[in-house]
């Protein structure tokens, strides 16, 4: 191949990866030699060809907005997961309850859930975190903090006048999860589901 066309055939590919970035086809970018190679050696047509293309990129984007929503939710490392908790360790605890709430039905009903315990280490941040998890991994807007962390931002809020701006953290999210909040009793109004471990 002469200088000229291997400087034509570099042009060609620098313009096809930066329109790739441009459409925000990431995958497509970084792999698309490896895709047109297992394409030839599997003698595929061109629908097959771009469709895979589409699945792998739409596959790819997907995983990458669960890492940002993971990321944003301000979830603790490392992450809790409901197939790692110990239900042996709870034998009062309701499993069904629990893997009903996995469905996280109760995200579109907007229905709050208040775990209760007389006892600290029962397991309550760790179900309340893998469900926050699940969330995001089910692509909803997520979001985790402690009591304290919570009163100390509004606080702070208050005293920099720009309370309605951290109010919207709050608000914002499709789940917002509150650990951590002490031995208070709280009483929880009939919209609640109330569970106890």
């Amino acid at each position: 191949m002469s200088s000229r066309n291997k400087s034509n055939t570099r042009q060609q590919q620098e313009q096809f990866i930066e329109g790739c970035r441009y459409l925000g086809l990431k995958l497509l970018a970084e792999e698309y030699q490896q895709m047109i190679d297992r394409a030839n050696e599997a003698a595929i047509g061109y629908y097959e060809f771009i469709s895979n293309i589409v699945q792998t990129e739409a596959a790819a984007k997907r995983q990458r907005r669960v890492e940002s929503l993971i990321k944003s939710s301000r979830l603790p490392q490392p992450l809790k997961m409901l197939a790692d908790f110990d239900f042996d360790f709870q034998p009062k605890l309701d499993r069904r309850l629990i893997m009903d709430l996995a469905s996280l039905r109760f995200i579109e009903r907007n229905e709050s859930i208040l775990f209760t315990s007389q006892k600290n280490g029962v397991g309550k941040s760790h179900i309340g975190q893998s469900l926050a998890l699940m969330a995001c991994q089910r692509g909803y807007k997520t979001f985790y903090t402690t009591c304290s962390d919570l009163i100390n931002d509004l606080n702070a809020g208050v005293y920099e006048k720009n309370l309605e701006k951290r109010m919207r953290k709050y608000t914002n999210p499709d789940l917002l999860v509150i650990d951590e909040m002490g031995h208070d009793r709280l009483y929880p109004n009939k919209n609640k589901i109330q569970t106890f471990l």
